[in-house]
């Protein structure tokens, strides 16, 4: 099967390109839109699960508290101001910790869209071969 040679002008080839990017652009945005709204979906799920813990989590921490207080100080005949030193030391400490690797999840990196960017990276590639190889002059043999 022989393939047609078309001769095409050069506005037809520009007006083609610019016909393509502008696809090209649009599809790309919708992709970022949607992988962004995916992530934020998923942030906001994980956010309402976080505080809805949080609040159950709280009275029952303080209570358990009281009781580690109230237990130094009656096994280890400890002052009361001193057990509750002790045991909100500890809790401080691990409170931190635990902010820390918390904080160290809520990165903007989590939310950017990765998948795009490294199709658009992908994109301008193969758009930077096209063009190199649509301009190199041609060589008589």
């Amino acid at each position: 099967m022989a393939i047609p040679n078309f001769q095409r002008s050069v506005p037809d080839i520009v007006g083609d390109l610019f016909l393509q990017f502008t696809a090209l652009m649009r599809n790309e945005a919708q992709l970022a839109r949607t992988e962004v709204s995916e992530n934020m979906a998923s942030v906001a799920r994980g956010l309402g699960l976080v505080i809805g813990g949080a609040v159950l989590l709280i009275p029952a921490l303080v209570i358990l508290l009281q009781a580690g207080v109230a237990e130094l100080s009656e096994v280890y005949s400890m002052r009361s101001s001193l057990s509750s030193l002790v045991v909100g030391g500890v809790v401080l400490i691990i409170g931190i910790i635990l902010l820390s690797v918390g904080m160290s999840r809520l990165k903007f990196e989590n939310i950017m869209p990765n998948r795009t960017v490294q199709q658009l990276r992908r994109d301008a590639s193969v758009a930077k071969e096209q063009v190199s190889q649509d301009h190199e002059p041609s060589r008589a043999a």
